[in-house]
């Protein structure tokens, strides 16, 4: 029996014996239907790739989809819900299937539809405990809710919160989303799974993180980050961070990593600047693993991370940035300079990602529009490559 049908048993048996305690216990159950909460999103996107190198045809995919959740109102610290997400190309919009077709949006097929959230949650004072399929956003597994589909998982999670401390740990089983991609449906987040668990302290001018993770197979993650935060005055403000990720390789699966990172960021009157800086050390024939999801370093950008260029090599990115934002409007711009040294056959890397965004809020946390155009170059290489072309991305999206 998987772990899904375990939970579904579970909440077959349990809501039962709450109804069945007493009569006003009942009343309460049926209550926890009548006072649920449906909650979603509608979102529609187009993305598309204009690919530099020859003979390789441009792709390009529009969506519509979106996710639909049910939450049942709480009874004795017990609650439950489900969620629906999907995603269909619009044929008429997109590229032929298997040529021109850009399968990041809906599949290779052109329609993805998942039971992405399904758990029975419990919560005591500070305490809460967490068994299904959920989201979850950790540094090396998060949503990373940037295009159609989410990322989501299968978990087991506790967490308890203390003054000004957050505590979480649990196990990972499987998850699916857009980082997994969308072909492979739901995959093993790790071979036998992850055992995780990490501490967070938050205050109005500190911000620190220490993480663990324990990926079956795979390696033993270490992750540590903080963050000084400044107020100038009401209308100035800035702030910097620093990072540590060592990756321990596990059962020669070849990933074996220690990564550096720094930032800072400046914000006066609606703008707001940053530079951003990471360093991989080379570990020989080894590689550093992202996470599930988008990475959490500093200078990843919307496509491009330094992961991508790590294997055997020194490899280091300077990401600047620069933001605006007025009333319902933001505009942004960022720089990334991703570079690896001569590996063990004495290739090197060079990858220069640009990204030009804007989101306007038409109903503030309800109706936006969004766009992000995205160009890379491919600076090693006197030829075009699979790392030169440009990719837009709009979406429109109502939350519910």
């Amino acid at each position: 029996m998987n772990n899904f049908i375990r939970l579904s048993a579970v909440a077959v048996l349990v809501l039962p014996l709450l109804s069945m305690a007493d009569e006003s216990k009942a009343l309460t159950a049926s209550q926890m239907f009548e006072n649920g909460k449906v909650s979603g999103n509608i979102r529609t996107m187009y993305a598309g790739y204009d690919y530099k190198r020859l003979a390789q045809d441009d792709i390009y995919s529009t969506a519509i989809g979106g996710s639909l959740k049910y939450e049942l109102a709480e009874l004795n610290g017990f609650n439950a819900a489900a969620a629906f997400t999907m995603s269909h190309d619009i044929g008429f919009a997109t590229g032929d299937e298997g040529s021109k077709q850009n399968p990041e949006l809906s599949s290779s097929e052109g329609k993805y539809t998942a039971l992405s959230e399904a758990y029975l949650n419990y919560k005591y004072d500070s305490f809460n405990f967490r068994a299904g399929r959920q989201v979850i956003d950790t540094p090396l597994a998060d949503s990373d809710d940037i295009r159609m589909i989410p990322n989501t998982f299968e978990a087991y999670i506790a967490t308890y919160e203390f003054s000004n401390f957050s505590f979480m740990a649990g196990r990972l089983q499987r998850w699916q989303g857009y980082d997994a991609e969308l072909d492979n449906g739901w995959v093993e987040a790790g071979e036998d799974g992850t055992w995780f668990g990490g501490a967070a302290y938050s205050d109005d001018m500190i911000e620190a993180n220490a993480w663990y993770y324990n990926i079956t197979k795979l390696t033993d993650a270490a992750y540590f980050d903080a963050t000084l935060k400044y107020e100038i005055s009401s209308d100035i403000s800035t702030l910097a961070s620093a990072q540590y990720l060592n990756e321990r390789e596990i059962s020669n699966s070849g990933t074996k990593a220690t990564i550096y990172g720094a930032k800072t960021e400046l914000s006066a009157y609606g703008a707001t600047l940053g530079v951003a800086y990471n360093r991989s050390n080379r570990k020989a024939g080894k590689e550093s693993f992202s996470g599930f999801g988008g990475g959490t370093l500093f200078t990843s950008m919307d496509t491009m991370i330094l992961n991508e260029i790590t294997y055997d090599r020194d490899a280091e990115a300077l990401v600047g940035t620069i933001a605006y934002e007025v009333d319902k409007l933001t505009l942004t711009y960022a720089y990334g300079d991703f570079e690896g040294d001569a590996d063990g056959a004495g290739d090197k890397a060079h990858i220069v990602e640009q990204n030009i965004g804007v989101g306007y809020n038409i109903i503030e946390d309800k109706f936006a529009v969004s766009a992000v155009y995205a160009v890379r170059e491919d600076r090693e290489s006197s030829v075009k490559t699979d790392n030169d072309w440009s990719r837009f991305q709009l979406m429109v999206a109502y939350n519910f």
